[in-house]
């Protein structure tokens, strides 16, 4: 049968209130032996989603790993967006097995789990194929992990999308929780997280505002 399009988003892509976003384990101690992702990019990724979910109001959980006794604080680039976010700190290398996470997962209560982390094929990958296991949906925010090596990650992203996960990056996270540049209310929101965090795009921002007085949409 021929389809007809309608002018209706995929209930596939992620809007701010349906999902809950988890930032695992963006530590020093995890971060000195990655090397899928040099650390600047990483942070600048990683603090464009806290950025991001913050803005749009996402639900989120921070958790962090024996942060006291060995791995030390997570980034601040995580942490300023949430300045009022308990972290959950684990001794669980599994995210998805602390009783406490998962407490705060249910209480929260939805159904889809948007997870970036430290490192992709441990901390990410138990979580979640847990998650998947357990009828969540899930999304990985690719290029807001990183692992000991190009190889590790890549083979960990692999093993997720296999099993259901879906793969996003930073900026599109971003973009798609703004999605339509007429939603006024975010818009300047938007634009300011990607003109400081977004890349060569942002540099395209600051330009077309500056020069021209640009304006998306």
């Amino acid at each position: 049968m021929k389809p007809t399009a309608s002018a209706v988003p995929s209930p596939l892509l992620l809007t701010p209130r349906d999902h809950t976003l988890i930032m695992i384990d963006y530590q020093s101690q995890m971060a000195f032996a990655t090397h899928s992702i040099d650390i600047p990019t990483l942070r600048n990724n990683a603090g464009l989603v806290a950025s991001a979910a913050a803005g749009f109001g996402v639900s989120a959980i921070l958790t962090t790993v024996a942060e006291k006794s060995f791995s030390g604080p997570m980034f601040d680039e995580v942490t300023a967006p949430f300045p009022d976010l308990r972290m959950l700190d684990r001794t669980s290398m599994n995210t998805w097995e602390d009783a406490a996470v998962i407490d705060r997962v249910n209480q929260i209560g939805k159904g889809r789990i948007v997870l970036a982390g430290l490192w992709t094929s441990v901390c990410i990958v138990g979580p979640a194929l847990s998650a998947l296991d357990q009828g969540f949906e899930v999304y990985v925010i690719a290029d807001a992990c990183g692992d000991i090596s190009t190889e590790a990650h890549e083979r960990a992203m692999q093993r997720m999308v296999q099993a259901g996960a879906r793969p996003i990056t930073s900026l599109q996270y971003l973009l798609e929780l703004q999605r339509d540049w007429a939603r006024a209310d975010t818009y300047e929101l938007t634009t300011g997280i990607a003109a400081k965090l977004g890349g060569g795009y942002g540099l395209g921002i600051r330009y077309a505002k500056t020069m021209f007085g640009g304006h998306e949409g």
